[in-house]
């Protein structure tokens, strides 16, 4: 796909490229020049680990994160068994 950059040095991502990536609104991202090219993934959430009240760790989210649904955990094991 061909997109263009604009005078502030944005580039516009098609609609189809932000869906299969799951990229919202607000969504932050990594920025990477490797080999000519430049890369763009989904920014890992800062998280931290806890200790909850019965003593097993759990991660907890520093950052908002999109709410992940019972339609994308389908989703996703569907698309393993394709």
């Amino acid at each position: 796909m061909r997109t263009t950059i604009d005078a502030a040095g944005r580039i516009v991502v098609p609609k189809s490229v932000r869906e299969a990536m799951g990229l919202t609104a607000g969504r932050q991202v990594e920025v990477f020049y490797a080999d000519g090219k430049i890369e763009i993934e989904i920014a890992p959430a800062d998280v931290a680990v806890e200790m909850s009240e019965s003593g097993i760790p759990r991660i907890v989210y520093q950052d908002d994160v999109p709410e992940l649904t019972d339609e994308m955990v389908r989703d996703t094991i569907e698309s393993t068994r394709r």
